[in-house]
């Protein structure tokens, strides 16, 4: 028995790993999360059971413990069981605390990488993440902590050109009131809905007015002159 932890990408379902594709082939069973797109699941044969495990925003389908037991309970019963995760198993997918589980049981596991939306999202749409002279670093952070923790992780004070929020869309004004404590009220900001998809949308601001400004989840935030220079791309893109 093996169980295959796969990252789905950042939405596109083209936007999958040939190596993914290849795992899913021979799935006796399917844990899919809420941000993996279910047109992946047609790459695993017919007779290959789905379970929908997905968790997202004040609707916890289940919660981690309970998606832990199951891939455990799973992986005793069939030889290939997948873990098909939105994103990247490891970029903020909590792939590691799985892969903890796993080792408790020694069930042994397999993990393919998938393009996380923290990059694929903005270079699909050709926004660089770095760009030599104006942005050559990138930190990619948490908007929502664990509220169990007994102290915050995230300060805010990164000191990268180009920030990256997943999931912060709940708390962007406190978060963005946080990071004008560091960071220039006037710095550019590009909110980017359902990456990759087909109803993909930009909203661009600052710091000071982002958190105005309509925002549909699942959504990621950019921030850094890097969106500054962007606009012209999307200017030009538009012509």
């Amino acid at each position: 028995m093996v169980v295959y932890l796969i990252g789905a990408g950042p939405g596109d379902a083209d936007l999958i790993t040939l190596k993914a594709v290849k795992a899913l082939n021979k799935a006796d069973v399917v844990l899919y999360d809420y941000l993996a797109n279910e047109e992946i699941l047609a790459h695993a044969p017919e007779t290959a059971e789905k379970i929908y495990v997905g968790k997202k925003a004040g609707e916890h389908y289940k919660t981690q413990d309970e998606i832990n037991e199951l891939i455990i309970k799973q992986a005793q019963k069939h030889e290939n069981v997948i873990r098909l995760k939105g994103g990247d198993p490891f970029v903020f997918g909590r792939g590691g605390e799985e892969i903890l589980a796993l080792m408790e049981h020694d069930i042994k596991f397999v993990v393919i990488p998938g393009v996380t939306s923290a990059i694929g999202a903005p270079t699909s749409l050709g926004l660089p993440v770095t760009h030599r002279a104006l942005a050559t670093s990138v930190t990619i952070v948490t908007g929502h902590e664990d509220p169990t923790k007994t102290e915050t992780q995230v300060h805010w004070d990164y000191t990268a050109d180009t920030l990256i929020i997943l999931m912060g869309i709940g708390n962007i004004k406190e978060n963005t009131s946080q990071i004008m404590k560091y960071r220039s009220p006037q710095t550019p900001v590009c909110a980017i809905e359902s990456g990759t998809l087909p109803n993909e949308n930009l909203v661009f601001g600052t710091l000071e007015n982002i958190s105005d400004k309509k925002i549909n989840t699942p959504a990621i935030l950019i921030i850094g002159d890097v969106v500054k220079m962007y606009k012209d791309i999307y200017n030009y893109q538009g012509e």
